[in-house]
């Protein structure tokens, strides 16, 4: 490899970290981080998950998650039963504060994706997304 060659790994953390970084400012505006962003966008996807299912889906530690839920419920972007229906899990669901607050940050994250993509054809663009999803299966993700 030739001192202009760059090994896929680095150049997919290098994307990976402006990736973050733009959407950070992007989200800034609204107050939300990247990880809150996400768990937000997880609740949407599946209400009444738990924080510890929330915790393994934005790849965080659950006391962090923990922490995180509990700033969201004081802006009353998610809500959760005082006492759990049934054995400890207390679900967590968006409220519709939270619905229009992710409504608006995902307007401006699919703004940063399009930047990021705006060099890329239709076709390089599938080919992409095909090659990392083989990626993270040849890694066992």
């Amino acid at each position: 490899m030739n001192n202009r060659e760059q090994q896929v790994g680095y150049v997919l953390k290098q994307a990976q970290s402006l990736l973050r970084l733009r959407m950070e400012e992007a989200l800034n505006p609204l107050a939300l981080t990247v990880s809150q962003y996400s768990c937000l966008h997880h609740l949407l996807r599946e209400p009444g998950i738990s924080a510890a299912g929330l915790a393994r889906a934005t790849f965080m530690t659950r006391q962090s998650m923990s922490s995180m839920l509990q700033q969201l419920l004081d802006r009353r972007l998610v809500e959760r039963p005082a006492r759990p229906e049934s054995g400890r899990v207390l679900p967590t669901a968006l409220t519709a504060a939270g619905v229009d607050l992710l409504s608006a940050a995902q307007a401006e994250v699919n703004g940063v994706e399009e930047r990021m993509l705006s060099g890329l054809s239709p076709s390089e663009r599938t080919s992409l997304t095909r090659g990392l999803s083989a990626c993270v299966k040849a890694l066992g993700g």
